[in-house]
């Protein structure tokens, strides 16, 4: 039996409650999501099919709906069961282009070993765009209309908390319910009204079969013998156990490294971590850079054009650190003035930045300046996804930052995770953040999560650069990120 839900959910804003809508149950839930799957997958494929149908014969008809309608609803059944935690940080948006990808593959196929399906590949790609749009639309609504919030139970040391109960606070938590804390043996002298306390570890099995949680998370604990004896005491109760780091990383695509164990790195090199082949990234970056090459050249010498409108030479060369601490020469178009650095000392680059042309500052925003590292991604210095590569002399000013250098485990990227969640940084905090993006890639970087990032990377360039407006963190210490 599945944990009872409570549907009237509440979260904190402001300094007063609100109560969100009420959600359905949780089996009443997964059949409603599983039926608009199916009907969303299944409903297009049968509208175009027809449509595109040159035959004349109810029988062929009928072969083509039937072979159609097969591939795709088992295309993309196997794209939603093959989910997992790097799925669900991603968005609900990978799994029905995942589903779609397989889909077009057999689509392919099935069209040379059955004519009579007539799955031609403008009908093929027409399918394509329709059923990913239909899906994702579909997944996003039933998110966050229809699936019930995850009730979520902290057990430990609720100060090693604060930043999950605030980003629940501030929205960040969609989909997620803290109802409560356990604590140790004596009352916590830090109680917070968003988590209310109730009750000891000792007591841990009787509240979980009071308040029935969907999550157990642990945040740290004096006391993990009798912590772990009490949730095998109320296993029956169906839930499931979650470090802290861990449950960040499942929900938020980040790792938080405030309290960041250093075994962590550990996992990185687990035995179990899921292989990402250099030679499969390697063939990624070659043929995702010859695409963009072939799609952007022509830009080339427009936007030489409009940098030679301001004195100074066009292509910027600069030192990064690249894999492993190794230097090398980063190239881009010039955005900023060619006194920007007069003074022989680098300066952190900075939101609305004074020593930014015109048209670099619509570079910057459109990410065009960036087209040139295209030839260090041929050269092997940088891969198309990854880190940011920082500028050395930035290195004294970013040590303060916990781990920081771990992130040149891996090539720095043209694009990455922390680019396309949170942009320019512009405090110490917001430094810290981008690494807690570039902690999660590190650990499930795979093709999957490559392609993903690409895609959100476009609608990125698509968008324009909006980060100033989405900053995440309370502004401490300047400290903007040294991207130019």
């Amino acid at each position: 039996m599945p944990p009872r839900i409570d549907f009237s959910v509440r979260a904190l804003e402001g300094d007063g409650e609100r109560v969100l809508p009420r959600r359905l149950p949780p089996r009443r839930a997964a059949a409603i999501r599983e039926t608009g799957r199916i009907v969303l997958a299944i409903g297009p494929v049968i509208a175009v099919v027809l449509a595109s149908f040159q035959g004349e014969r109810w029988t062929e008809r009928i072969i083509a709906v039937v072979v159609a309608s097969t591939i795709w609803a088992l295309s993309m059944a196997i794209g939603h069961s093959l989910g997992g935690s790097a799925l669900t940080a991603l968005g609900p948006r990978v799994a029905p282009a995942r589903g779609v990808l397989i889909a077009v593959v057999i689509s392919a196929a099935a069209s040379a070993w059955l004519p009579d399906a007539n799955l031609s590949p403008k009908t093929i790609w027409l399918l394509a765009l329709t059923v990913f749009v239909a899906g994702a639309c579909w997944e996003t609504f039933a998110l966050r209309k229809i699936t019930p919030a995850v009730r979520l139970l902290l057990v430990g040391k609720l100060s090693e908390a604060s930043t999950l109960l605030q980003d629940v606070r501030h929205g960040r938590g969609g989909g997620y319910e803290v109802i409560g804390v356990v604590a140790g043996a004596h009352l916590p002298e830090d109680q917070d009204p968003r988590a209310p306390w109730l009750g000891h570890v000792f007591q841990l099995d009787r509240v979980i079969a009071e308040h029935k949680p969907d999550l157990v998370v642990l945040t740290g604990h004096d006391e993990p013998g009798a912590t772990f004896s009490r949730l095998l005491d109320a296993a029956q109760a169906g839930f499931r156990v979650v470090q802290l780091t861990e449950f960040y990383e499942y929900a938020f695509g980040r790792v938080p490294i405030e309290n960041l164990p250093h075994d962590w790195f550990m996992s990185v090199l687990h035995l179990y971590q899921r292989h990402y082949s250099r030679a499969v990234k390697r063939a990624l970056d070659l043929v995702g850079t010859s695409l963009l090459l072939l799609l952007t050249f022509p830009l080339f010498p427009l936007l030489a054009l409009f940098v030679l409108q301001t004195e100074g030479p066009v292509i910027l060369r600069q030192v990064r650190l690249g894999e492993h601490g190794k230097l090398f020469t980063i190239y881009k178009f010039r955005t900023m003035r060619a006194d920007a650095e007069a003074s022989g000392t680098a300066v952190w680059a900075a939101d609305h930045d004074p020593r930014l042309t015109k048209a670099g500052g619509v570079m910057r925003r459109l990410r065009l300046d960036e087209l040139p590292q295209l030839w260090n991604v041929i050269c092997g210095d940088m891969s198309l996804v990854g880190p940011r590569p920082e500028r050395p002399e930035f290195l004294s000013a970013l040590e303060h930052v916990p781990f920081w250098t771990r992130r040149h485990l891996i090539k720095p990227g043209l694009t990455g995770w922390a680019q396309v969640r949170q942009g320019y940084a512009a405090s110490a905090d917001e430094t810290a953040t981008k690494l807690s993006y570039d902690f999660w890639y590190l650990r499930h970087r795979s093709l999957t999560v490559d392609l993903a990032i690409l895609m959100r990377t476009v609608l990125v360039v698509l968008q324009g650069d909006r980060s100033a407006r989405r900053s995440t963190a309370p502004v401490a210490a300047k400290v903007a990120d040294s991207r130019d």
